[in-house]
């Protein structure tokens, strides 16, 4: 094993000593990378996403670092990869085996680097959002995923570094030829006479990019002329690059860094671009399996069209109110009512979630080991639908759902069943008719009645019935007839307007507590 290394070493020793890239030679910019390690305290962190940019400069870190003597490796270099749960499956197995060989290869040469995956908070991945909160399909002008997915992690673990530390320095594998944009963000946040550049939104934070200058060939070149400094090849890589026709997801920490978009890897669940070429270019190669996954993702996209988002989506949004589009109310005289479509309706999640896990289960029946969905993440989905603002489900229906799906129970939390039944909902659903009374207005009240139980002191319990009361409630034929009708000048009988007689009506039932 031994042996093995000092091959690597050497063949990747002769390739630097008779390479230029970007009209440098290679052992400059080894010895730049050393000269810059050396200069101060500051620990690195290398963002790699498992890409071939990603992958050059983390070789290239590692080369510089491992030709210092043992003595002056004393500053620790963290590899970090974002994995979101939900990227191309393909690219999450070649980042895992590659973090782990950098791992034990690190610690046989007693090299201060480690590997790490973040991931986003359990309530914030794409599933709890999507099918537990509701969330539309992303678009590119909602696109809410990145921010919560890709930077939040990222930045989280950089911060907590930063304030062990001090200040770190963020190693990039962007480059200026990638795009003009990103040739523009580089440029500004440069720092004159240094090859550092300071971050553009964590204080504390500097960013090195040693291939800044380097073109597409050069990338390819350098990755193929020698073996992977921590064990194996490239050709991995390239050959996903090859049967995909894609090109390298980067690794996103702030939101200058350009979404993925086009033929990149990234989520295969991504419906901000048309169509994931991607994916597709690997389907055609031979990984017809993952064919599942794309119409499950085309499924997702086509309820972006806002032709159909009325089928697929709540007319409230999940204030419990129902918006109003632009140029519908002007000067409070309603001209035409246009409504903006809220979360997917219940029943649309649920049909999605039990897809889901039935395609999960497909594949790995077909020997594919994969993980699509995440048991804290239903976990979360499940408490996100037992209290949903709009339509929250007593039915409790998801274990029921991942039951008919796998035959068997996850180790569900006993927290997570609210304090109601499907009986009570049916029974609400039946004395609702009868008075008049949406029984989800009946069913969010009692929902606050038993998180208010037990308390001493019901502080605020009035502006919480109140901001209950005053959502939207029942169909939305009833609540737009109700809006045309509303006037803001309307009185009632007595001459008070009825935002002054709620108003007193709250006084005096705070007057009783």
């Amino acid at each position: 094993m031994t042996q093995q290394r000092s091959t690597i070493f050497s063949t990747i020793d002769e390739m630097l000593e008779s390479s230029e890239f970007a009209g440098r030679p290679a052992l400059d910019l080894i010895r730049e990378t050393q000269e810059l390690y050396l200069e101060n305290d500051k620990p690195w962190v290398i963002g790699y996403s498992g890409g071939k940019d990603s992958t050059t400069v983390l070789s290239l870190v590692y080369v510089a670092v491992s030709r210092l003597e043992k003595s002056l490796r004393t500053k620790h270099i963290y590899v970090i990869s974002s994995d979101t749960l939900v990227e191309t499956p393909l690219v999450v197995d070649m980042v895992n085996s590659s973090i782990q060989a950098i791992n034990d290869n690190a610690k046989a040469l007693d090299l201060p680097f480690t590997g790490h995956v973040v991931y986003p908070d359990w309530g914030e991945t794409f599933w709890v959002n999507l099918l537990g909160k509701g969330y539309p399909a992303p678009t590119q002008n909602f696109r809410w995923c990145t921010e919560r997915m890709k930077i939040d992690p990222v930045s989280d673990f950089i911060t907590d570094k930063i304030a062990k530390y001090g200040e770190v320095i963020v190693v990039l594998g962007a480059r200026s030829q990638e795009s003009a944009s990103r040739a523009q963000v580089i440029a500004k946040h440069k720092i004159d006479g240094s090859s550092l550049s300071r971050h553009s939104s964590l204080p504390g934070a500097f960013t090195y990019m040693p291939i800044e200058n380097w073109t597409f060939d050069e990338v390819w070149m350098y990755l193929l002329s020698a073996p992977a400094a921590w064990g194996g090849d490239h050709y991995e890589l390239f050959d996903l690059y090859k049967d995909s026709s894609a090109g390298e997801c980067p690794l996103v920490i702030d939101t200058n860094t350009p979404s993925c978009g086009n033929s990149r890897f990234g989520c295969w669940t991504c419906t901000v671009v048309t169509k994931d070429r991607a994916i597709e270019g690997l389907i055609e190669s031979g990984e017809t399996w993952l064919q599942k996954l794309k119409d499950f993702r085309n499924k997702l996209y086509v309820t972006t069209n806002p032709a159909v988002k009325d089928q697929y989506r709540n007319y409230k949004r999940r204030t419990g109110k129902v918006q109003y589009a632009r140029g519908s109310i002007d000067n409070e005289n309603i001209t035409e009512l246009k409504t903006i479509p809220g979360p997917y309706w219940l029943s649309v999640r649920k049909e999605w979630i039990e897809e889901l896990l039935t395609i999960e289960k497909n594949l790995n029946d077909e020997g594919h080991k994969i993980e699509l969905i995440r048991p804290e993440e239903l976990f979360a989905i499940r408490r996100e639908w037992m209290f949903d603002p709009n339509e929250p489900d007593w039915s409790d229906e998801l274990p029921a759902i991942y039951r008919r799906v796998y035959g068997k129970d996850l180790n569900w939390p006993d927290t997570d069943g609210g304090s109601f039944t499907q009986d009570d909902a049916e029974l609400l659903q039946s004395l609702s008719k009868q008075y008049r009374t949406p029984a989800e207005l009946v069913m969010k009240l009692l929902e606050l009645e038993m998180s208010m139980d037990g308390l001493g002191r019901r502080k605020g319990l009035f502006n919480k019935i109140e901001s209950i009361l005053k959502n939207d409630w029942g169909t939305l034929e009833e609540i737009l007839a109700h809006k045309e009708q509303a006037k803001p000048s309307t009185s009632i009988a007595n001459g008070t307007s009825y935002d002054d007689q709620l108003d007193q009506l709250t006084k005096e039932l705070e007057a009783l507590q």
